[in-house]
């Protein structure tokens, strides 16, 4: 009979030989977004790296809908062996602020594996506003309280939140106008019927060289190498101003550790590799990689925060 040291042991070989071994057949990558848009495009990039790497094909699998819950429900609930993957994005830290009834739990249901990357706002304006910086755009909506509205991709969404941050930290008032995604948004705001609007890199940008819009500042800690003229929000005012939309790796949370480690180094050594950053990077995503832990409290920190922002607001569960 073995003793229960001596049973460890021959169950923490077992796990280190099947970690050793993995993946042994093709690896499911479920993506809660349509195919084409940035959190795609890291998935395939990256999956098609793995793919060359482990000798076994990483599928893609794009479950949109229900605001990413119903990708993350699936997820949740799948074998917990390595071979189900989930991207975890901002909009599931923001979830459980914005409805009331979750099939998932973020935290509790889910093991972390590492952040993959992350893509700043760009606060832009309609070209007919009367602000060349984000002073003047605070300055602009304090003295016209309720004039000025701001487009989001829906109710609850990242760019609706971060409009919300950036309310509460400027003290203005400025309305909110959502949109059932992101192009009808920023649709509306090219044709000026409202003023303002939080949009990624590689959206904003070819608009602003344009002239179509005006760049005021960016959502991250630092200025964009893409538009390396462009302040942050932070160092115009609004000290501490921060957001992004990220995305990162997690599995089912009763996966076997050396599994959840040996996914960890295999995603961070693929972010490494020259060309996937150039190709990431091109396209105005910043490259995380992180450890399981570190991207666990990442996770927890990003809800917490959102809560906040999301009672701050008044932001009413669905």
């Amino acid at each position: 009979m073995l003793s229960k040291s001596m049973f460890t042991l021959v169950l923490a070989l077992a796990c280190s030989s099947i970690a050793s071994a993995y993946p042994t057949k093709p690896v499911r990558f479920i993506v809660p977004f349509a195919p084409g848009g940035g959190s795609d495009l890291v998935a395939r990039i990256v999956g098609q790296k793995l793919t060359e790497q482990w000798g076994q094909q990483v599928i893609v699998d794009n479950r949109a809908g229900a605001g990413t819950n119903l990708a993350a429900e699936i997820a949740s609930v799948a074998t917990p062996d390595g071979y189900t993957l989930y991207q975890f994005n901002v909009a599931n830290a923001i979830a459980p602020s914005v409805y009331k009834k979750l099939n998932y739990d973020p935290v509790k249901d889910f093991a972390g594996v590492t952040q993959l990357a992350s893509s700043p706002f760009v606060l832009t304006v309609y070209p007919g506003i009367k602000a060349e910086t984000v002073q003047e755009l605070v300055a602009l909506a304090r003295a016209e309280p309720g004039k000025l509205s701001y487009a989001s991709s829906g109710v609850g969404g990242s760019s609706h939140l971060l409009g919300e941050l950036f309310k509460a930290m400027s003290r203005t008032d400025i309305l909110h106008v959502p949109y059932t995604g992101a192009a009808p948004a920023l649709n509306d705001v090219l044709g000026g019927r409202v003023q303002l609007i939080f949009a990624v890199p590689a959206t904003a940008l070819r608009h602003v060289k344009a002239g179509r819009l005006r760049a005021l500042g960016i959502s991250s800690a630092k200025r964009s190498p893409l538009a390396a003229d462009v302040p942050t929000i932070a160092e115009s005012g609004l000290a501490g101003f921060e957001g992004a939309a990220w995305y990162g790796v997690v599995v089912p949370a009763k996966t076997p550790r050396d599994i959840v480690a040996r996914l960890s180094r295999d995603f961070r050594h693929v972010l490494e590799q020259p060309d996937v950053r150039e190709r990431l990077t091109a396209r105005g995503v910043e490259i995380a990689g992180s450890t399981p832990e570190d991207f666990a409290q990442f996770i927890r920190s990003e809800m917490l925060k959102w809560r906040r922002v999301a009672n701050t607001a008044g932001i009413r569960a669905q």
